[in-house]
């Protein structure tokens, strides 16, 4: 059935790193990603909030994080751009388009708030309400508005990223009963720790990640120079440093050789599980894609790929095993292959994430490359004909809801059931997906007192503890070039600016203990 609007296909991963897909540069397979950037658009300086609750905020509203009310995580801080939920003085985009005359539909994870997605516009959901569960325990998923039709699964049969793509299609199917359109956030909580993946994705991976993550960050840096999504000139930053989650403790990631073998075969099964979990989202984007295509409906759905942060270095070189203490376990012989299964819990660690952000300095929770870039991949074949290109427009979260409100005719409100709402900071990027000369961007960025301000090429960036530093994107994207003593006029003119955003955006104060 053809129908007059566009569908939406909105999909998020979470803490997929900047290079890890293929058409990035990564070693990891990811054939149907890949093959919607050869037919589509890849974005190489396109920004979230650097953690998973205020971009998931910034994305759904468009406006800055804070604004809506989550400038750091879902606990409520009782200051306004702490609340921990989203705030009525935003819209969401199931509530703009639903109004618009647009099925919404949510299966993935949520993770903003306590107001649930069916109170926030959302016509059907399944998935995750919290930040992260185990991959093999179908009971930390739910169904709402409960009592719709749900899949079941036998024992051992259930895995989050196949029951979220099930649900997906579910409704999609279900939206073919009329000639409404659909916009479907598909919100996938894979590669996000506890690492869980099936065995058979697992072992595709295992020698390959034996060479360590020295040699993985060499050999990403020149397929992504062949590729285009970076400058052929640009250098692979030294190895990143780390802190512990209560910032007591930080080093630097060591090199892979000066590891001990027992270590070494530990962190090998993490990474090779990491990556069979992006497999298999790349394998359930595949059925998405195969399905929209077997209805003749690829064409005009405009589909959009993102990651919410970073890649996750929490908290050290070796990961951890125990999210409540951050304790690691230093896995050897027969445990190893039962990593990655139901009883098992491990991240990846801070060298690992070090190799997925290639070649961007740091990662999730800090402002700079490495933190808040992420792969846009966008494919709309009746409306944005540049197939296997790149574009290095900066854009950022907050432009999604410009965006869809500009491509379906649907009406921004001032007002909405009775509060009055924000306007949009967002711009629509239908004239880059277009090609068209684009207006100049200043973007912001805070979270955990990590900052950072853009305007054009120049960004000012700091680390909590640290003095804030200048930086050129035109010639050195990896921040290795720190020009604040070249130019302190400069740097006093983004700081004030920063301030200023931070005043109106409610990024101060940040608790009541602080304030």
């Amino acid at each position: 059935m053809v129908k007059s609007k566009p569908n939406i296909l909105l999909i998020l991963t979470d803490d997929l790193g900047f290079s890890d897909l293929g058409s990035y540069g990564g070693e990891i397979s990811t054939p149907n990603l890949d093959q919607l950037a050869k037919n589509g658009l890849r974005f190489t300086q396109f920004y979230n909030s650097a953690r998973c609750c205020p971009s998931r905020a910034s994305l759904l509203t468009g406006v800055y994080p804070h604004q809506a009310g989550i400038g750091l995580m879902d606990e409520d801080r009782e200051t306004p751009g702490y609340r921990g939920y989203l705030k009525d003085q935003c819209v969401t985009l199931a509530e703009v388009l639903r109004e618009g005359g647009y099925h919404t539909y949510l299966s993935g994870k949520w993770h903003v708030g306590k107001r649930m997605p069916i109170e926030r516009g959302f016509d059907d959901f399944y998935g995750l309400l919290g930040g992260f569960a185990s991959f093999w325990d179908k009971k930390n998923y739910v169904r709402l508005p409960k009592g719709r039709p749900e899949r079941s699964y036998s024992e051992g049969e259930f895995y989050a990223t196949d029951a979220i793509t099930d649900h997906a299609l579910d409704f999609i199917e279900e939206s073919r009963h009329d000639e409404q359109p659909y916009f479907l956030y598909l919100s996938y909580n894979a590669p996000h720790f506890p690492l869980q993946a099936p065995k058979e994705d697992i072992s595709k991976y295992e020698k390959l990640y034996e060479k360590g993550w020295d040699k993985i960050r060499e050999e990403r840096l020149e397929r992504m120079k062949q590729l285009q999504t970076i400058n052929e000139n640009m250098e692979l930053t030294p190895r990143s440093e780390y802190w512990d989650r209560d910032r007591e403790n930080s080093g630097v990631n060591p090199a892979w050789e000066s590891i001990d073998p027992d270590r070494k075969k530990d962190l090998i099964r993490r990474m090779a599980i990491y990556a069979a979990m992006v497999d298999r989202m790349d394998q359930n984007v595949g059925r998405v894609i195969k399905n929209l295509r077997d209805h003749n409906e690829l064409d005009n759905t405009l589909v959009l790929f993102c990651s919410d942060n970073g890649a996750c270095a929490e908290w050290d070189p070796w990961g951890f095993d125990d999210w409540i203490t951050t304790s690691n376990f230093l896995h050897r012989k027969e445990d190893l292959d039962r990593m990655g299964g139901p009883d098992s819990y491990h991240s990846y660690g801070s060298g690992w994430a070090n190799a997925c952000s290639t070649p961007l300095r740091m990662y999730k929770h800090y402002a700079h490359e490495g933190g808040i870039s992420t792969p846009l991949i966008v494919h709309w074949p009746e409306e944005v004909n540049r197939s296997g290109e790149v574009d290095h427009y900066p854009g950022h979260f907050i432009d999604f809801m410009a965006t869809f409100v500009d491509i379906t005719g649907t009406s921004y409100p001032e007002e909405f059931q009775g509060n009055k709402i924000l306007p949009m900071e967002g711009k629509s990027l239908m004239p880059v997906f277009q090609g068209k000369p684009t207006e100049t961007r200043i973007l912001y960025f805070e979270h955990e007192e990590h900052c950072a301000v853009r305007e054009n090429e120049w960004k000012l960036v700091k680390i909590k503890e640290r003095e804030w530093e200048l930086y050129n994107m035109n010639n050195d994207r990896t921040e290795m070039n720190n020009l604040a003593n070249n130019y302190p006029e400069r740097v006093e003119k983004m700081k004030q600016m920063w301030e200023e955003w931070a005043e109106k955006t409610n990024v101060h104060p940040r608790t009541k203990a602080e304030k």
